[in-house]
């Protein structure tokens, strides 16, 4: 606790309002006399920061263990003191099998001792104090899988409640389950006529964008999700488009010219399949996908690897042109 609290960085203003507790306890010598009138003041410290850190969880952990059966010494809880006597046994004997670590080997005898039963006949505080500090650093040793726990119940304490504001966030909003709910719910309306002309790629309206908002709100969608789809998709009209995907048929009527065997070769008609696979799945897709997997794993190079520039400019356009069929004039 001295080297946490000489830590503490006085211009904290965290810390700043303890200053004068700090530059008591700062000193060494300010831990000679403690008494429990200083208890509250020192638990008070414990909980601010400090450039001082102890990050071995494990060591911590056999701390508390060791302190836990110190304090049923005390109690005379003779049980309790017991049950922690058996951990620190099997902790000890668990690393009597790591004395192939130089830093186990040098407390070997400790660990013997500590390990038998004899050690702990009239065992004393000083003596647990003594055996806490040399096999602290040691409890990382010991295998996870292998590990006897030295875990403790904590008890949770509620205090003083108060709001903290938190922006951008909305408290009861999970969008993953509202994409996946308004999917489920469309899939089930595709008959619906603004639905139909999403997916046969015909140019939206603005009054199609109203119907297919009242879709997601029956779906069980609020407010605050329809403005996160709008934002998140690119617009409401892609958004609903990624969910129900491009009827087949459009988008090959759109791809047609690039599908004709007689004028194009094999590799080229699976190239521009890729993109119809691609857009009936997705509803949309960008231009920059052409440059990547699965695109590249045929043409290393993008589609000017197949394609010449001519193509290449018809294909990347006729992308774009499917996109703003979902997006109304008026909107865009």
């Amino acid at each position: 606790m001295h080297e946490i609290v000489a830590g503490m960085n006085l211009d904290n203003f965290v810390v700043r309002p303890h200053r004068r507790s700090i530059e008591k306890y700062a000193s060494a010598e300010a831990w000679g006399s403690i008494v429990p009138e200083d208890s509250e003041e020192l638990l008070t410290l414990a909980g601010l920061p400090s450039s001082v850190r102890d990050d071995d969880e494990d060591a911590k952990r056999f701390d508390l263990l060791i302190l836990r059966r110190q304090l049923a010494q005390l109690d005379g809880d003779a049980v309790l003191a017991e049950r922690l006597r058996e951990t620190v046994q099997r902790i000890a004997a668990a690393l009597l099998g790591k004395t192939t670590i130089p830093s186990v080997a040098e407390q070997a005898v400790l660990l013997e001792s500590v390990a038998g039963d004899e050690w702990w006949i009239d065992v004393t505080l000083p003596m647990l104090e003594l055996a806490r500090l040399r096999i602290r650093g040691l409890a990382r040793f010991i295998e996870k899988t292998t590990r006897n726990p030295i875990y403790t119940d904590f008890e949770d304490t509620l205090g003083e409640g108060f709001e903290v504001v938190l922006p951008r966030v909305t408290p009861g909003t999970n969008f993953e389950r509202f994409r996946a709910k308004a999917e489920a719910y469309l899939r089930e309306h595709l008959d619906n006529l603004a639905l139909q002309r999403l997916r046969l790629n015909k140019q939206l309206t603005p009054e199609d964008l109203t119907v297919l908002e009242g879709l997601l709100v029956a779906s069980g969608g609020q407010q605050v999700d329809i403005a996160w789809a709008t934002e998140q998709g690119g617009g409401l009209g892609i958004f609903v488009r990624s969910l129900v995907g491009l009827d087949r048929a459009a988008a090959i009527e759109a791809f047609e010219n690039y599908l004709d065997g007689t004028r194009f070769s094999a590799e080229q008609v699976r190239f521009v399949n890729l993109i119809v696979d691609e857009l009936t799945r997705n509803g949309v897709m960008e231009p920059g996908r052409l440059f990547e997997s699965p695109y590249t794993d045929h043409a290393p190079t993008g589609p000017d690897y197949f394609f010449p520039d001519a193509d290449v400019e018809v294909i990347v356009e006729t992308l774009q042109h499917v996109k703003q069929t979902a997006v109304p004039s008026d909107v865009a």
